[in-house]
């Protein structure tokens, strides 16, 4: 299939005057979980300045990185930079969106693009040629879609912005399931396994590890507070190894979960503690 040329959706925008935003991890967010939850804390990320100068042309043409996979940015509107002060630091620019430059496409707009080395900062009209469209989602982004029970495979920090933005089919697909689940450091490879039994769903144990990073396990807990929260968002990854609907006996999630503690040595070289 022939890639679809961005410049063929651009034809009102001329990008000699646009300084291209390949807004990437900040090591705190993730640039996509920004435009997605906020319009303000957005518009912060690219009204900042750097000790230079980057923002020097008449327009900001914004896209955030997405996750996976990284060559992938989803378009976050044409600014105007409408007043500037030289001072490096947050509020720097003054800008507006321009509705008229695509602006139905805003959050919308997929993109594909690998820019040169580091520099996310770029004057377009040299690499407008290497950007092409992906798709055009029917609705705004609003977070990952639930990738399938099977399939999740996340770090706390990902987890954590699920939970905290409501992702909907996220909650919907979990808030009712009864499951055992594996949460393994990946750094030094030791795994926690645990169940959601009861009352208590799977989204609602996921939100216990989200508001706490332990979620009460005695492990998990030391660990924290020996290798500290960040490190915890980074390093710890939650898997579901089975998982079932509310009528499951919660006897059955019990010995399912000391079945899979025994096939993952998770009490002998692992972060189990019974």
């Amino acid at each position: 299939m022939t890639a679809i040329p961005l410049r063929s959706l651009i034809v009102d925008l001329d990008a000699a005057k646009c300084k291209l935003h390949c807004a990437v991890f900040d090591q705190i967010d993730q640039p996509i979980d920004v435009l997605a939850r906020s319009w303000d804390e957005w518009l912060g990320w690219n009204r900042r300045r750097t000790t230079r100068d980057d923002f020097n042309r008449q327009f900001i043409f914004s896209m955030a990185r997405y996750r996976h996979p990284s060559t992938h940015w989803l378009f976050g509107g044409v600014f105007e930079v409408v007043g500037r002060r030289p001072v490096p630091g947050e509020g720097s620019y003054d800008i507006e969106l321009r509705g008229d430059l695509i602006g139905a496409y805003v959050k919308r707009l997929v993109i594909s693009f690998k820019p040169p080395g580091r520099a996310v900062r770029l004057n377009m009209e040299n690499y407008l040629n290497h950007m092409d469209v992906v798709t055009v989602l029917e609705q705004e982004y609003a977070g990952e879609p639930f990738p399938g029970h099977d399939r999740i495979n996340h770090s706390l920090a990902e987890l954590e912005v699920a939970v905290k933005q409501d992702w909907h089919d996220w909650r919907g697909a979990l808030q009712h399931m009864k499951g055992v689940y594996v949460i393994h450091d990946i750094e030094t490879g030791k795994p926690y396994v645990g169940s959601a039994y009861g009352d208590t769903g799977i989204w609602a144990r996921l939100s216990q590890y989200v508001d706490s990073l332990h979620g009460g396990n005695a492990g998990l807990r030391e660990l924290v507070g020996q290798r500290g929260p960040e490190y915890a968002r980074a390093n710890l990854r939650f898997a579901l190894l089975e998982f079932w609907s509310m009528r499951a006996a919660d006897e059955d999630v019990l010995k399912r979960e000391s079945y899979w503690k025994d096939v993952l040595l998770s009490r002998r070289f692992g972060l189990n503690r019974n």
